[in-house]
Order: C-alpha cells, then sequence, then structure tokens
C-alpha cells in the first residue's frame, strides 16, 4: 500500500475521530500532532529523542494559548489592540484545524508495526510532516501580515511574534525528523 492510500484512509479515520466540541483543550490536541505517544519502541519511524523533542513543544503551546487569552482579556488594553490579540488567536486556532488530519499520520506507528526502512508508516509520516511544516509556512506570512496590520500596538505585536517563535521551533522541529526520514 503507498503512502497516499494510507494517507487517504487514516484521512478519514482523524476526520471521523473529530471532537465536535471546540475549546482550547481540543486545540491543544489537535495543533501540531502533540499527542505523539511519550513511550515510542526502538523499532518505530521517530527515535526516542525525536519522540522528547515533540513532547516538549506540547508546554510550550499551551503557555503561548495560555498567555495571548489572558493579554486579549486584560482590560487596560485598548479594544483595537486586544482584536489585534484575538487575530493571533484565531490564526492559531485555523492552523489547529488544518493540521488535525496530519496529526493522525504523525502518529499512525502507535497503530502499525515498523516493517523497516522501506515501511509504508515511514512515508506516512514523512507526507505529514511535509504538509505540515507546508501549513506552518503559510500561517507564517499570514502572522507576518497581521504583525504589520497591527503595528501601532506593542503588546499585540509582541505577542504575535510569540506565535511566530511557536511556529519556527515547531518548523524547525519537524524539518530535523523529516531530514532524517
Amino acid at each position: 500500500m503507498d503512502a497516499l492510500s494510507v494517507w487517504k484512509s487514516v484521512a478519514q479515520k482523524a476526520r471521523a475521530r473529530r471532537s465536535p466540541a471546540g475549546g482550547f483543550g481540543w486545540l491543544a490536541l489537535a495543533l501540531l500532532f502533540l499527542v505523539i505517544p511519550l513511550h515510542p519502541s526502538s523499532a518505530g519511524v521517530l527515535s526516542e529523542s525525536e519522540f522528547r523533542k515533540v513532547g516538549e513543544i506540547k508546554p510550550l503551546f499551551q503557555n503561548l494559548m495560555a498567555d495571548l487569552v489572558q493579554t486579549a482579556k486584560r482590560p487596560e488594553i485598548p479594544a483595537a489592540e486586544a482584536e489585534c490579540v484575538m487575530s493571533t488567536i484565531r490564526e492559531l486556532l485555523q492552523i489547529s484545524e488544518e493540521l488535525s488530519s496530519y496529526e493522525y499520520l504523525i502518529t499512525i506507528e502507535k497503530e502499525m508495526t515498523d516493517f523497516g526502512d522501506n515501511s509504508p508508516v515511514k512515508g506516512v509520516v514523512k507526507f505529514a510532516i511535509e504538509k505540515s511544516n507546508t501549513i506552518l509556512a503559510a500561517e507564517r506570512k499570514r502572522l507576518v501580515q497581521l504583525t504589520e496590520r497591527c503595528g501601532r500596538f506593542p503588546l499585540a505585536v509582541g505577542k504575535t511574534q510569540q506565535a511566530l517563535q511557536f511556529i519556527d521551533t515547531t518548523t524547525t522541529l519537524l524539518s530535523s525528523i523529516d531530514s532524517r526520514l
């Protein structure tokens, strides 16, 4: 079975498994495949070190989202600046939705066994990482545009810069895994 066939099958499962409930708990799970199991097998596609690195992303994301939400709720900031912060939150929600199908693909190895260097699982994980990085690059461009639109609000620009740093960190991590695959 080729990677595209596996992807189509898995993407259907991922869509079926999506919870209709919103909220930041779901967002934290959906954004960037943060539920990659932290108990990898030695024969898996991802190494133990890669699992650890990916596991480090989740707390960064949770802290970023909590900070953005708290900032947007602060009564002392102007409404226009709060709206810029909310726009950053909406952009992260958008990326979460776009990446949700790929989360399952990257974590697929917990449901399958590896068959060596030519494993179809490896191809699926590589495909998902590449597509995730494409989405992250597009999101980065949107956040840069947001920074330009909100340039007169230093707090909002700083929060958007934090989101950009998070995206850059995640892209770098995924690219390092992709280059090894």
